[in-house]
């Protein structure tokens, strides 16, 4: 194989990369264990309107890996409240402790090994929360750190990023570790509103995790060092993503101008991420971006001038598994793994976007 040497901008060549911080060492990803193609959604829940049943058509996803219950003479059932969250329970519990192993197994570590424990939900509220559950279940140790990041959305896993490279940065050597799971299903309300259907369309369940560790023995071929964050909120669009209570269930909520949204502001955090360091987007080798849906994919490819090469891991994830809300990028993360192309010295950008309305962007060097 010939090796083609990459060329160097004159703003790549004089960009400045840390020697060291923390990095992602490993990722694990973990689903339910049945998968259902969006026809067979439709024919679960029995669903004949034909706006609906070609919204789920459209939306560029293939198949879905979801909790759902059985069906009683052909019928769905409708879950209660309480059903509801003990679903999220007990699939969180379940995908997540498969994601933390699988993070945890070629490192040859065990949760006892584990610093700092940061956990991410928004489909369902737990107390004692999440980490607590993961601990007695999974025998982390009895002093491990830990935070639970509730109610974030889709965008949650590079403000986690932050907690836990923050606590990596400031204890060189120790582990810390993430972990975003989401059980959408366990959110879901069924009638024959579009603005449901829309939402119904898209949501897949599903955990991701990542080990973090700052230490100089690292090196690139470990991971990428997570070194910079650049937010934006849109605050005008606060209620443009956001649960709403139908009956008595909650239900999410997604304005049909979320892409417009999304594409008139995207390029704002990713500017001043890259100006910062003196970066351009043309210096960036990979992009690990949200799988929001189609629209808002389109968007940002369109306002940042992304190729569907560029969006490849993106797109994949969409088909393969919806939007699995926190953990989206995590999956393209490991996607972008499995290909096998990182070089030393890449540049990566994470965009992850969610409720508030935020956009929430990190900087990866390899």
């Amino acid at each position: 194989m010939i090796d083609v040497q990459r060329i160097e901008s004159p703003t790549r060549a004089a960009f400045h990369r840390p020697s060291s911080g923390p990095r992602i060492l490993s990722v694990g990803t973990a689903t339910p264990p049945r998968k259902y193609t969006q026809d067979e959604v439709l024919d679960v829940f029995g669903e004949t309107d034909p706006k609906i049943r070609g919204v789920f058509r459209s939306s560029h996803i293939g198949s879905r890996y979801l909790y759902l219950p059985d069906p009683i003479d052909g019928r769905m059932v409708e879950e209660t409240n309480q059903e509801l969250l003990a679903k999220h329970r007990d699939g969180a519990l379940e995908i997540g402790s498969q994601a933390i192993e699988e993070a945890l197994r070629p490192l040859g570590l065990a949760p006892y090994d584990v610093d700092f424990l940061c956990c991410i939900t928004t489909t369902g509220f737990l107390c004692p929360s999440l980490s607590a559950h993961l601990i007695k279940k999974m025998i982390f140790r009895e002093n491990v750190q830990r935070i639970d990041i509730l109610g974030m959305g889709c965008n949650a896993a590079v403000n986690g990023l932050q907690a836990v490279t923050a606590f990596a940065r400031a204890n060189p050597g120790k582990l810390a570790l993430m972990l975003c799971v989401e059980i959408c299903s366990a959110a879901y309300v069924y009638n024959q509103s579009m603005v449901t259907g829309v939402v119904n369309s898209l949501f897949g369940d599903g955990a991701a995790a990542i080990v973090i560790r700052q230490d100089g023995a690292d090196t690139w071929q470990r991971g990428p060092i997570v070194a910079d964050f650049e937010p934006h909120i849109v605050s005008e669009a606060l209620m443009a993503m956001r649960y709403d209570v139908q009956g008595s269930k909650l239900s999410f909520f997604l304005a049909r101008d979320i892409p417009y949204e999304i594409g008139a502001n995207v390029e704002k955090p990713v500017n001043r991420l890259l100006g910062r360091h003196g970066l351009k987007r043309k210096d960036i080798d990979h992009w690990l971006v949200h799988s929001g849906g189609a629209k808002v994919i389109d968007a940002i490819e369109y306002n940042v001038g992304l190729t569907d090469h560029d969006m490849r891991h993106t797109l994949g994830v969409l088909k393969n598994f919806g939007n699995l809300s926190s953990g989206s990028i995590l999956f393209s993360y490991k996607e972008l793994c499995r290909e096998g192309v990182v070089r030393e010295g890449d540049l990566g950008v994470a965009i992850a976007m969610g409720p508030g309305t935020s956009i929430e962007t990190a900087l990866l060097i390899w």
